[in-house]
């Protein structure tokens, strides 16, 4: 079984989508505690999804209302790259 997803830590993709979110963020400036506001959550919990060392990331309802706040598409949060990773195994 995938450790990462044991451990409930972030795949190779998360991570990436966490940290294009986040540069994107800081190079509109806005901060973690807009992020909170705009997600109607806390400051601690915006910590937790750009940590990776935590499982918290953001969902697709995040997703659209980040771009909604920052006048931009959905799609824009999502890095171009993909990654190849791999899948959990089904316990049999």
């Amino acid at each position: 079984m995938n450790l990462q997803i044991i451990m409930g830590k972030k795949s190779k993709f998360d991570i990436a989508v966490v940290d294009h979110i986040r540069e994107l963020r800081i190079s509109k400036g806005y901060s973690q505690d807009d992020f909170a506001a705009f997600l109607e959550t806390s400051r601690g919990f915006i910590g937790q999804i750009e940590s990776p060392l935590s499982p918290s990331k953001y969902n697709l309802n995040h997703l659209n209302r980040l771009a909604f706040e920052m006048k931009c598409s959905p799609k824009d949060l999502i890095p171009d790259q993909s990654f190849w990773e791999e899948l959990p195994k089904k316990q049999k």
